[in-house]
């Protein structure tokens, strides 16, 4: 592609944005900062497609502020499901409320004060002050990252503190002159790293700024960003108990910190918890005549650890009519069709799911990803 050095960066990104950039997405029609707040957050570790039917389902019911800050933590969260990274859910809800309460509804109209609520980060404030305000800041997503990483040859990793201040000191050099401009040079930058100079396979060919990229030119390309050093993933072993009778499931709503706090989940046990104890577990909780069958173990990779978790699924023939009495605090015996209606983490999801489909339930359709 030819390519014009008489223009900067900022120009030509801009011009490639409106004439090969992404133009179809439901927060792109809005300069409204709670729906690009919204989808910004959701944006953050997810891939667009993901998010779509997330972001449209949320705006369903929550299409303002006041509507999320008025919620429930659990009934935030149980939108939220499946989409990973809770923390974010319980932030964008604790966001929403301090707008309302300390902002009477409306939000800052710069990064700087964006920044002050929680979950908000300095890429995300300034896209959103971007978008909305035409603010003239930088943002520094990984797709940005990489942009800037290869057209500028810089060399480390991304994630350590003294590569990422070279990087925020590049996004700020190139912004553009305008403020006017903001909107089409942010948006050029997320869509240039996720559809052109892609992680794998980069489109070198049709980029608009390859004359000089540095990566490009020294054949590079594929070096940077350099990768993240290589280390030991801890791991943790536990046992979940997937407890059944006629229509309902046991499941535990969790309190306690963790990235599935204000989620539903089975009770879990330590991996080395015998069958025995398992038994005289079930019996102090008042479940009576129960079959214990081992389902084959699977993991879930969280951003530091990996979770292996193995299903013992029990099947209690009867229970004492006081059962409910015997539960723990927080756990709960919940209906088919309740499930997919609250907030199961992923991993959980797909086991109640499997669960589902090997007992030939017609609910199962239900609790199909959004």
């Amino acid at each position: 592609m030819q390519t014009n050095l008489a223009l900067s960066f900022a120009d030509r990104l801009i011009i490639w944005q409106a004439q090969a950039g992404r133009h179809h997405l439901p927060w792109q029609k809005t300069q409204d900062p709670y729906r690009v707040w919204v989808s910004e957050v959701m944006l953050q570790q997810t891939q667009v497609a993901a998010v779509l039917a997330y972001y449209q389902r949320f705006m369903k019911l929550f299409p303002t502020v006041y509507d999320l800050a008025n919620a429930t933590e659990e009934e935030v969260l149980a939108q939220w499901a499946g989409l990973g990274y809770y923390s974010r859910g319980r932030n964008l809800h604790r966001a929403a409320q301090v707008v309302v309460n300390d902002y009477l509804g409306h939000f800052p109209q710069t990064s700087e004060g964006l920044m002050a609520l929680p979950g908000i980060g300095r890429s995300t404030a300034a896209a959103i002050a971007s978008f909305c305000f035409n603010e003239r800041v930088a943002i520094l997503d990984g797709n940005v990252k990489r942009v800037l990483a290869r057209h500028a040859g810089i060399q480390g990793f991304p994630g350590d503190r003294i590569v990422e201040l070279q990087l925020w000191e590049e996004a700020t050099a190139r912004l553009p002159d305008s403020a006017s401009d903001m909107p089409a040079y942010t948006q050029g930058m997320m869509d240039f790293g996720a559809t052109l100079c892609k992680r794998t396979k980069p489109l070198c060919g049709q980029c608009p700024l390859n004359s000089d990229c540095i990566a490009f030119n020294q054949h590079k390309v594929h070096e940077l960003p350099t990768p993240r050093p290589s280390k030991i993933i801890p791991e943790r072993f536990l046992q979940i108990l997937i407890i059944s009778i006629s229509d309902h499931m046991m499941l535990e709503y969790r309190t306690r910190s963790g990235v599935w706090k204000g989620l539903w989940s089975f009770p879990e046990l330590e991996a080395q918890t015998s069958e025995k104890d398992i038994y005289e577990l079930l019996d102090s909780w008042g479940l009576k005549n129960v079959l214990l069958q081992w389902g084959e173990t699977f993991s879930h990779t969280f951003s530091h650890y990996r979770l292996y978790l193995k299903p013992c699924f029990v099947t209690v023939a009867s229970f004492e009519t006081d059962a409910v009495q015997h539960l723990p605090k927080n756990y709960a015996w919940k209906k088919y069709e309740e499930l997919a209606e609250i907030g199961l983490p992923a991993p959980i999801r797909k086991c109640v799911q499997n669960f589902l489909l090997q007992n030939n339930n017609d609910l199962k359709a239900m609790l199909l990803p959004f």
